[in-house]
């Protein structure tokens, strides 16, 4: 029996819509799995019980990725069929079971959507599955000690959403500095590849030997198992803050330009933190979506600084209860 899910190119929609895979995992261990989604997102999926293949769809002139899939599975029986994406392909496929998400309702978190898509409420929290290998490279690359590690996430896929790095900098500065919280804690500074410049002002305050930097040098199942390992994640809001959130460690997102009400780190041990501004604020005065500008130009460091330990508190006694 087989699945054919249909997922996002982004990397945060991808990471949300484990959601529903992990449902199917639990529920029906038959069945053999097929991914196909974005470039970007397919190596979180490489770990996925009874994975039989994962199919990349880069993005192709005249829908031609959307083709190109169709002519890789079409030959194939599929007892479920879920296309997130909303196209037809789901209808044009030979299966017993479709279920086709046909648009993006804002009044609802994103895996809330998903839930009532498939019938299940509460709907699983995401999940991204990791191999022992790994987790064997997580514990080669941030200490076992038993010092604490801060995970930070000082970029994001567009410079809107990114929170000035000379915030995030005094903000790691006071989460480090003597007889705080994180006074002898670990540092993992994560990122994409042309998010590193960026990042180092932040980087640069903390000695070598206290930190590990990945910015797109190691597999994203690593990144999940190092994040598996922090206790907290500071971050924008991007795909590896929805990571974080997916490892159920405490993480703490950042948002402006973007709704957190809908994108928010999901879980229990997820909070968002917005700008003074509201989104709508933000975009009603937005001058040009092209113009390089940070667009969390309201959100003070006290606040966040605030909202850490205030959620941190909450996480210590929910484990004490």
């Amino acid at each position: 029996m087989r699945l054919l899910f249909i997922t996002s190119n982004r990397l945060g929609d991808a990471v949300l819509s484990t959601s529903v895979l992990r449902h199917f995992v639990e529920t029906r261990p038959e069945l053999r799995i097929t991914v196909a989604c974005g470039p970007v997102a397919a190596p979180i999926f490489e770990a996925v019980p009874n994975l039989e293949r994962i199919i990349t769809m880069p993005k192709q002139k005249r829908g031609g990725h959307w083709w190109r899939l169709w002519k890789s599975v079409v030959s194939t029986w599929w007892d479920v069929i879920i296309d997130l994406r909303g196209s037809a392909t789901a209808f044009v496929l030979p299966g017993r079971k479709r279920i086709v998400l046909s648009g993006n309702d804002d009044s609802l978190h994103r895996v809330e959507q998903l839930g009532r898509l498939i019938g299940v409420s509460p709907p699983p929290a995401p999940q991204v599955w990791v191999r022992p290998k790994d987790k064997a490279r997580a514990n080669q690359l941030l200490p076992r000690d038993g010092r604490p590690i801060l995970g930070i996430g000082a970029g994001a896929n567009w410079f809107g959403k990114i929170w000035p790095v000379e915030r995030f900098a005094e903000t790691v500065k006071r989460l480090t500095s003597p007889g705080e919280r994180f006074e002898n804690a670990h540092l993992l500074f994560l990122g994409a590849p042309d998010e590193y410049a960026l990042s180092l002002p932040v980087i640069e305050q903390i000695p070598e030997a206290r930190r590990t930097v990945i910015f797109g040098r190691e597999h994203l199942l690593t990144v999940e198992a190092c994040l598996q390992k922090v206790a907290l994640y500071l971050g924008n809001d991007s795909g590896l803050m929805h990571m974080a959130a997916a490892t159920g460690v405490p993480t703490v997102g950042l948002f402006g330009p973007s709704k957190e009400e809908n994108y928010g780190p999901y879980g229990d041990n997820g909070c968002a933190v917005r700008t003074d501004w509201s989104y709508q604020k933000i975009i009603d005065n937005r001058v040009d979506r092209f113009d390089g500008k940070t667009l969390m130009g309201t959100l003070s460091v006290d606040k966040v600084m605030d909202a850490i330990y205030q959620h941190l508190g909450q996480f210590e006694r929910k484990k004490t209860k």
